[in-house]
């Protein structure tokens, strides 16, 4: 006999989705948490990211009106929107673990190390399941250089409360391209020092190389093909020395160049559950080398984006599979996913590299989006949308570059996961004057035609 039907390590979205489903369903159920309830997104990620993007978007469209009269933006007062960060987000933790206990979940505060398949063991105290739920999510790697001390990571940026005049960013991935843009738009003093030429290499070149020259115009410098040798105190800041010789001065070093599953110290080896470098291994029903116990989310060695909603996804696959809902292998729809600077770089379905790379199956239409909507879009000339239409005119996959691109990437990933027709939308009625109706309005005709060859002159 168990103690529990399922016990989860962890309690972010990875896990707490599928948590509270098999609770509502009769499962007795427990949760694992060592540090902050809701896990890295809630407490310390994507949450406070967006909390404190608001009024530098806000300021980003203002500055589109300068030239019909509005001059002047909000200045954004740093320290007041971080202590806003730190009273919202900080109320978080606390109350998810009240939620989570008032629903009937069992919680255990502590680390988790396995003692065999079915039991571990927290903070002395034994508890056993007949299936477990890894959801322990990463950490964020640190170069292995000297003076890798005085580096700070994504949780300490969102936790500053005063902006540092000059920041280094370690890495051209997506957290220093967002919190440069940031920076920037405090009127601070970036670098992104990159080891080669591509930001951003997982969405499209000509996008990425927009917002770059865009960043670089508001005061964002970038070091590609530079590799950092060694971080040295320099009075109240840093010298960032470089392997090509060069040297940096800054009073903040923030690198961001990846993370790693957290697997240490939970005796994963020992039990028999395979895991590297990259995360923990699982088949295609999310079962790790050991039946009865599952992983789920960051933790996970996948190619699949990790981001919070797939996290969620597996989560609730998870909970499924458990109570025999599910008995088919996880099956991802289109991933919907973006960069928060500003503009937004989005993308879902298929990309257009790999799009580029099947011309026999697939099509890439460019619209100047902006251009033809300036009246709708807010001034917000330079939008550029990217679809990809597969050979019978559904839509397969887009990019767009735009600030409105994350609203405008959901409503299109659930065209390409319900497969809606262009016939089939043309039927359907939008808001007017709206940016979606806008849209919609472009997109249905390229649908149509691609479906139908000269189907509009036929009609």
């Amino acid at each position: 006999m168990y103690d529990f039907d399922v016990l989860f390590i962890g309690s972010g979205h990875a896990c707490n989705h599928g948590a509270i489903a098999l609770l509502m369903a009769g499962k007795k159920v427990a949760m694992v948490e060592e540090y902050k309830y809701g896990g890295t997104c809630t407490n310390f990620g994507c949450d406070a990211k967006i909390l404190l993007d608001g009024p530098f978007e806000y300021n980003e469209g203002l500055s589109r009106y300068e030239d019909l009269g509005i001059t002047k933006k909000s200045e954004i007062a740093w320290d007041r929107l971080m202590a806003y960060k730190k009273a919202h987000i900080g109320a978080f933790s606390p109350m998810l673990k009240n939620v989570f206990s008032q629903m009937g979940i069992n919680v255990i505060e502590g680390h988790a190390e396995f003692k065999d398949a079915h039991t571990v063991s927290v903070e002395g105290k034994d508890y056993s399941a007949e299936y477990i739920v890894i959801g322990s999510g990463e950490h964020a790697l640190k170069a292995n250089i000297p003076g890798n001390e005085y580096i700070k990571n994504s949780t300490d940026f969102l936790d500053l409360d005063t902006m540092p005049e000059r920041i280094a960013f370690v890495g051209a991935g997506i957290i220093s391209m967002e919190f440069a843009s940031i920076a920037a738009g405090l009127g601070k003093k970036p670098i992104i020092i990159h080891r080669n030429e591509r930001a951003l290499k997982q969405y499209p070149e000509k996008y990425v190389a927009k917002i770059i020259e865009k960043m670089k115009k508001e005061g964002v410098e970038f070091a590609f093909n530079e590799t950092l040798s060694a971080i040295e105190k320099k009075g109240e800041g840093y010298l960032i020395k470089l392997t090509s010789g060069r040297e940096i001065e800054a009073d903040y070093v923030l690198e961001a160049t990846g993370r790693e599953a957290n697997t240490e110290g939970m005796n994963l080896a020992g039990i028999g559950v395979e895991y590297s470098s990259k995360g923990i291994k699982v088949d295609e029903y999310m079962q790790t080398s050991v039946k009865n116990i599952y992983a789920s989310g960051d933790c996970v060695d996948k190619k699949l984006p990790r981001l919070t909603p797939t996290a969620e996804f597996e989560s609730n696959y998870i909970a499924d599979r458990i109570l025999g809902l599910d008995t088919e292998p996880i099956c991802y729809p289109a991933i919907p996913n973006l960069v928060f600077t500003l503009p937004r770089i989005a993308q879902t379905g298929i990309t257009l590299s790999e799009a580029s790379k099947e011309p026999e199956k697939y099509s890439i239409i460019e619209v100047p989006y902006g251009a033809q909507n300036e009246w709708v879009n807010n001034r917000e000339t330079d939008i550029e949308i990217s679809y990809v239409l597969d050979n019978e005119g559904y839509l397969a996959g887009a990019a767009i570059y735009g600030c409105e691109g994350g609203q405008w990437i959901d409503f299109l990933t659930i065209i390409i996961n319900k497969k809606i027709s262009g016939f089939e939308l043309r039927k359907m009625i939008f808001a007017f004057p709206t940016q979606t109706y806008s849209l919609i309005s472009g997109l249905v005709p390229l649908m149509i035609q691609k479906a139908v060859p000269n189907s509009f002159a036929k009609i």
